[in-house]
């Protein structure tokens, strides 16, 4: 009914103005409202709107005449320090020399009295000003004021914002936390200096993710405040992975058989930790069954409506609430504030009415005794540092340190906007706005980018709906020396803060109501390890889980993984799941057993090859030497060294240029070594040809450089297939998975089948063409026949390499490279034990038998 009243007036007087600018061409004030209030004069006003008093008394309406002005009552002490709260900041700003310079700020401050009424007659008042005669239509010079900071009632700043907003006068409340007001639509130059509604929801979850608890109950008020928060909480809860154990609407009657039902609830959940979003009124009733049932053991959570209030803090609660857990509006520390508010003393300026107010219910005395007897004269020279109020405690500023960063942000907004270089401003033509002749919407855009940090450490700046950063103090309740309860600050929850740090927490300052003082835990199942993996059990809820362990080669490094993770190609899950580690790589190394046998059978064999080179340099006059082309023999000791020597390059970890030579090596010589044979056998075969007369003339092809010739023929023909393959599909080392899945094998891979068919094709289509002249030259008479030992040496060549291939392609890993090595030593073994040892038998055993005469005569 007051709201239709006031705004029926409000319309009569715009049309009585609108009248009246039509006759005499000026704009005359039809009325005066009596408010009370605190003003200041300067280059520029900040308009103000604080509850002073909590109690409006409000005329009797006859509808005969014109109804009295209401007046309020029960002055109000912790508003008064906001509103000086104010009135320091802007005194701050004009001596600070850095911000707005050469720009001094007023305030004109206003009694909202707690009603939508007063606090919109107060908030024409600003708008309007209060000349009696306004007669400038062109709007020139700056604004009666160019930003109001208040209402601290979300109710009001919802009717009074859409007044403002279509002017786009910038409004900065200080205590408004409806959801509602960050609707830019609606409220376009509304702004806030504490957090949302929308913010308290995320500020808990912060609280119960940074202490794992995950089961949790759930109480609200049954009205708008607890219902909507409620079912935010419920959402963000299942985002982060927690559940609900039991949900229970605080009843608006107190209700003893509802209430008796929850605290039964309460006791029968799992859940220690149970969050209420409820104001003290609600609350009282249950707090009282929770004693009476003896309730222990239960960590509370409480909402910004009750995180604070006194009424809890009392010795019979203290066992049952000791320990909980809170967030509560942002405290702050304004340096030189306490001094300024004792420092305070009215004076005789109208204006400044509020003051002398303050002050006759500061010390009970009055300015105006009328004569009354009994009644104290105020001085005003009476002494503040006596007295122990909400005005002169400055222990906990949470309103007032709002109001202090709302003034700021008006002032940044305002610097900003005098910062501004002609020609590049955000506004059309780059145009900047212009500090004499102000326009509201001009500040609302400055406003929006406000971003600088208090004096305390705290961040200010706007999202894009106006609403500043989330900063809410952590509360604790503590036992007090007198055995109550006393609330402390033990962390902040900044939405602001740097990524990973929107909690901040002193652990080691918080009270546990336990005995082991340590916060307790709160889940449904037990929390799993790393190396295991959450399954679900049907019919719960996801925070009800079994732990089961991961498979080989998956981990889970984390607790309460829902799932487990491969680990790469290249590591494998250790014995507890809960660590990728590096495959164990395996490979044919000299530091095995396997790999010193073969690499000591390969220098064994490159040793016994140097004797025999020696033997045979020592005796190279000899007969035995000579026979049958000494230069073949050295050549073909130097192939065999070259074959036991290509055995190192297959021991130890594959690289790029191993890969690529220990095949090209292999082949080469062997090829080589096989040459040399094939042109021994085939010299054996012409020399007893030549002995005939059908033949003499066969020797003439087998000459000393022919032979060379055919060597160098037969091993540049493996040297073109080697640098074909090599170019075209070179080896390389690969880590090959598949043989063992958590060992990597180390190996060569061939590259090209072709290329490598080609070679060991080669080596066996030689190998074949020698054993096969021998062979047939094997009954040649002659003391000393080699071909027969060549014929040996072949074959036992062609069983290694025919018994190779299936041993080699059924071996897996290193044992595949074991198995090639040992094929290499075999036949290189066979070739000089079969071809030379019966030469050394007769050079060192049987050096008489060393003649030529024995070797060329005939067996009798």
């Amino acid at each position: 009914m007051w709201i239709t009243l006031y705004l029926y007036f409000y319309l009569s007087f715009t049309c009585i103005s609108a009248s009246s600018i039509t006759r005499s061409g000026s704009c005359q004030l039809q009325g005066h409202f009596r408010l009370k209030g605190m003003y200041q004069d300067g280059d520029l006003i900040i308009g103000g709107l604080f509850a002073f008093h909590l109690i409006t008394v409000f005329p009797e309406l006859n509808f005969k005449r014109e109804p009295e002005q209401s007046h309020c009552e029960r002055f109000y002490m912790a508003s008064f320090q906001q509103a000086q709260t104010m009135v320091y900041a802007i005194n701050e700003i004009n001596n600070n020399p850095n911000l707005l310079p050469n720009i001094t700020l007023g305030y004109h401050l206003y009694d909202n009295c707690v009603k939508l009424g007063l606090a919109f007659r107060s908030a024409t008042a600003l708008l309007s000003g209060t000349e009696e005669t306004v007669s400038n239509f062109n709007c020139t010079g700056p604004p009666p004021v160019i930003g109001i900071v208040g209402d601290p009632g979300s109710t009001h700043c919802i009717a009074i914002s859409s007044v403002l907003g279509l002017f786009r006068i910038p409004m900065v409340s200080y205590y408004a936390t409806c959801s509602c007001l960050s609707d830019r639509k609606k409220y376009p130059s509304f702004f806030r200096t504490i957090p949302s509604d929308a913010f308290q929801v995320q500020a808990m979850i912060q609280i119960l993710k940074h202490f794992g608890w995950t089961w949790v109950g759930l109480l609200y008020s049954d009205d708008d405040y607890g219902i909507n928060a409620a079912q935010s909480f419920q959402k963000e809860v299942q985002l982060f992975g927690g559940c609900v154990s039991f949900s229970e609407i605080l009843p608006l009657d107190n209700n003893h058989v509802d209430i008796q039902h929850i605290v039964q609830g309460i006791q029968a959940s799992t859940a220690r930790v149970v969050v209420v979003f409820s104001t003290e009124a609600y609350l009282l009733p249950l707090m009282d069954e929770v004693v009476l049932q003896n309730v222990t053991g239960r960590q509370w959570i409480a909402s910004e409506a009750w995180a604070t209030s006194p009424v809890f803090h009392t010795q019979r609660l203290l066992p049952f609430l000791g320990g909980t857990l809170g967030i509560a509006i942002r405290r702050g520390e304004i340096q030189g504030l306490h001094e300024f508010l004792l420092h305070l003393h009215p004076d005789s300026n109208l204006r400044n009415n509020m003051v002398s107010i303050f002050w006759e219910n500061m010390f009970g005395c009055s300015f105006d005794t009328g004569g009354r007897e009994g009644e104290k004269m105020c001085t005003g020279q009476e002494d503040l540092s006596s007295t122990e109020t909400a005005y002169t405690d400055v222990s906990e500023l949470r309103a007032s340190y709002n109001v202090y960063k709302a003034v700021y942000a008006l002032a940044h907004a305002l610097h900003g906007l005098m910062q501004c270089e002609e020609g590049s401003g955000p506004f059309s033509g780059n145009r900047c706005g212009d500090i004499t002749n102000l326009k509201p919407w001009q500040l609302v855009h400055y406003l929006q980018k406000v971003n600088f940090t208090t004096g305390f450490g705290d961040r200010v700046s706007f999202d894009e709906n106006g609403d500043a950063l989330a900063i809410y103090d952590v509360m604790n309740w503590q036992p007090s020396s007198d055995g109550s309860i006393v609330a402390r600050t033990v962390g902040v929850v900044d939405e602001g803060a740097a990524r990973g740090k929107v909690l901040t927490l002193e652990e080691d300052a918080i009270y546990w109501n336990l005995e082991t003082n340590k916060p307790q835990q709160s889940v449904c199942s037990e929390s799993c390890p790393p190396g295991t993996r959450r399954t679900r059990r049907k019919g719960l809820p996801v925070c009800c889980f079994d732990c089961l362990p991961c498979a080989d080669g998956e981990i889970s490094n984390i607790p309460d993984s829902i799932e487990c993770t491969v680990c790469p190609d290249e590591f494998w899950s250790n014995p507890k799941k809960d660590e990728c580690v590096p495959k164990e790589v395996e490979f044919l190394s000299y530091e095995e057993p396997l790999g010193i046998s073969l690499s000591t059978a390969s220098l064994l064999g490159t040793c016994i090859c140097s004797a025999v080179v020696v033997i045979f340099a020592h005796h190279r006059h000899t007969p035995v030497v000579r026979a049958n082309n000494s230069e073949l023999s050295f050549l073909l000791l130097l192939s065999l060294k070259l074959c036991f020597l290509c055995v190192l390059l297959f021991i130890g970890r594959p690289q790029l240029w191993t890969c690529q030579l220990r095949h090209a090596v292999f082949g080469i010589s062997f090829v080589l070594c096989i040459s040399s044979i094939l042109v021994k056998t085939m010299v054996v075969i012409a020399v007893f040809k030549s002995s005939r007369p059908e033949g003499k003339s066969a020797m003439k092809w087998f000459g000393a450089a022919q032979q060379r010739c055919t060597v160098l023929v037969l091993t540049t023909l493996q040297v073109v297939i080697c640098a074909v393959w090599l170019s075209n599909a070179s080896p390389a080392p690969h880590k090959n998975s598949q043989y063992i899945s958590s060992k990597i094998v180390y190996e060569c891979t061939i590259g090209s089948v072709a290329g490598f068919s080609m070679l060991l094709g080669y080596i066996g289509l030689l190998a074949a063409v020698s054993f096969l002249l021998a062979f047939l030259a094997r009954n040649l008479p002659d003391n000393f026949n080699e071909a027969k030992f060549i014929t040996f040496s072949m074959l036992i060549f062609c069983a290694v390499w025919i018994a190779f291939v299936p041993a080699y392609v059924s071996s897996p890993g290193k044992y595949a490279v074991a198995v090639e090595i040992f094929a290499i030593l075999a036949s290189s073994f066979g070739l000089l034990v079969a071809i030379f040892a019966p030469k050394c038998y007769i050079i060192i055993l049987h050096p008489e038998r060393n003649t030529k005469k024995a070797i060329m005569g005939r067996a009798t």
